[in-house]
């Protein structure tokens, strides 16, 4: 993951200082634009998965609801424990107490489940209500797609099996690392009982380390559902229960997002407002029932769909995209 650039003014500049930053601007739109072309192969993001399986209506006169997931966790920070603190604020905060998520956990990280204080935060997660779901099973975040393919289906029994340890049961859902895919990876997971969900928005907070901060939270959340409002206005998300499930996602490693946590619950809600978007009465989800049952109508089944994960370069585009069109109307005086 890129780290943010969000030193970029957002305010009007003098006519004169207008040009070299305005030509700034293009040049670093055009090479965003040009990093973004989605590719299945680096960042596939959830399109057009298994959505044919269920019941199209047509979502417009439907409600929306925020299906939130975490992935690369769980962290075993002492000092200031991020997936700890994000438990906390998802039980206890002032949109919705209760509120339930999916964690794709890695079950062997050297630096997380593979440890005592790992696998007790995952245990704390399941037993508070909480979806556990497949990321990884090796020591680092290793992506499937390049792994020694006996070693990738030998993580994937591991970690299959670290879950059932802790949850009783089998995990029925994975997210591959980096987003990244293939036909084989693909068939790999359903040959274990798995099945593939990428995400509708992301936080894009998958860098841990510093610089881990950004200013542009809200910008990348209400451009990301600006862009899916189409499809939901269309008729082209499944309806679940009555609700569109919108899937978000945030890494709970990230010690940002965790002292954010809250605020970002509060984005969520208000750009839906300021798209128009109605929310359900209950905005996020608070069963793990409900939770997995609208995942499994996102989930991937054709290795050939083609989905575009919204990325640091994405994001910078449509950012950069406005500030041009801002710097425009107010250098022609509209």
């Amino acid at each position: 993951m890129f780290p943010r650039f969000d030193f970029l003014p957002s305010s009007p500049v003098s006519h004169d200082a207008a040009r070299p930053l305005k030509r700034l601007y293009q040049g670093l739109f055009l090479l965003a634009i040009f990093f973004s072309q989605p590719s299945c192969t680096t960042a596939p993001l959830t399109s057009n998965p298994s959505e044919a399986s269920a019941e199209r209506k047509h979502t417009a006169n439907y409600p929306i609801r925020y299906l939130l997931s975490f992935d690369d966790g769980p962290s075993i920070k002492e000092e200031f424990n991020p997936t700890l603190f994000i438990l906390d604020h998802l039980a206890h905060n002032s949109l919705q107490p209760d509120i339930k998520a999916i964690f794709f956990v890695q079950t062997r990280a050297s630096n997380g489940g593979g440890t005592p204080q790992g696998r007790s935060i995952m245990q704390r997660e399941y037993h508070e209500g909480h979806l556990l779901a497949f990321h990884t099973a090796t020591q680092g975040h290793s992506s499937h797609r390049y792994l020694n393919p006996v070693l990738f289906e030998q993580s994937l029994r591991d970690g299959i099996q670290d879950l059932v340890s802790i949850t009783g049961t089998r995990p029925a859902l994975v997210r591959p690392p980096f987003w990244s895919y293939d036909e084989r990876t693909l068939d790999v997971y359903t040959k274990q009982g798995l099945q593939m969900i990428l995400t509708d928005l992301t936080a894009i907070d998958g860098k841990i380390g510093w610089p881990n901060f950004s200013l542009r939270r809200r910008s990348n959340l209400f451009h990301q559902l600006e862009n899916l409002r189409p499809r939901i206005m269309n008729g082209q998300m499944p309806v679940v229960d009555g609700v569109v499930p919108i899937i978000v996602t945030f890494h709970d490693p990230n010690t940002y997002t965790a002292r954010h946590m809250e605020e970002y619950l509060q984005i969520l809600v208000d750009i839906a407002n300021e798209l128009g978007l109605p929310l359900a009465e209950k905005p996020f989800y608070d069963t793990r029932e409900d939770i997995e049952q609208a995942a499994l109508q996102r989930t991937i089944v054709d290795a050939k769909t083609i989905v575009a994960i919204p990325d640091f370069w994405t994001s910078l585009g449509q950012d950069l995209k406005q500030m041009i069109s801002s710097q425009r109307a107010y250098s022609t005086g509209k």
